[in-house]
């Protein structure tokens, strides 16, 4: 108490202020530990986050160049199932032309050096006053130059036919069908 008796009123405040100053230095010094803690926690959370980021883009980048692989895969193997196909509807056309064209001169060589008593004399099937000349029709009703023409688009009608059915069996999705829509084939 003797100390007290020599201190004043303002040195028991500057005491009591000291005190309290003390208190709130030791209080923030655990609250700077707290947050340091709480800092490190979060850094380490971020450079987690930074981790899985750059993860995720490296998978995104990784399936979109296997995705564009496939893709140019798969436009490869349309492109040549497609080339195959074109090629084999041709070869089929000129060769199934070539033999429509071999087979009519056959007959109008076998009809020229045999007239069979069957046959009829050639008609004129237009009367004398068009002016053209007569040509001979056969039992459907063609002249004979005409059933040549006809023969030939009725093959290359039926080439179209299969060429069109042929590109329609492409599928230009990938092998699992992922892309693909089914339509019923007919």
């Amino acid at each position: 108490m003797s100390l007290l008796r020599l201190l004043n009123v303002q040195g028991i405040a500057g005491i009591a202020v000291s005190i309290a100053l003390g208190l709130l230095l030791i209080l923030q010094m655990g609250e700077a530990r707290h947050w340091k803690k709480q800092s490190g926690q979060f850094e380490a959370l971020y450079i987690h986050e930074q981790a899985a980021l750059a993860s995720t883009v490296a998978n995104y980048r990784a399936a979109a160049d296997a995705a564009r692989a496939a893709d140019q895969a798969n436009v490869a193997r349309v492109a040549a199932e497609q080339r195959s196909i074109n090629e084999r509807t041709s070869n089929d056309y000129e060769a199934r032309l070539a033999a429509a064209r071999t087979l009519a001169q056959r007959l109008r060589g076998e009809a020229a050096a045999d007239p069979s008593p069957g046959r009829a004399a050639h008609m004129s099937s237009l009367s004398a006053s068009t002016g053209e000349s007569a040509q001979s029709t056969g039992q459907d009703g063609l002249p004979d130059s005409d059933r040549l023409i006809a023969t030939e688009q009725a093959i290359q009608l039926d080439e179209l036919i299969k060429w069109v059915r042929g590109q329609h069996s492409v599928h230009s999705s990938d092998s699992d069908g992922s892309a693909a829509v089914d339509t019923p084939r007919h």
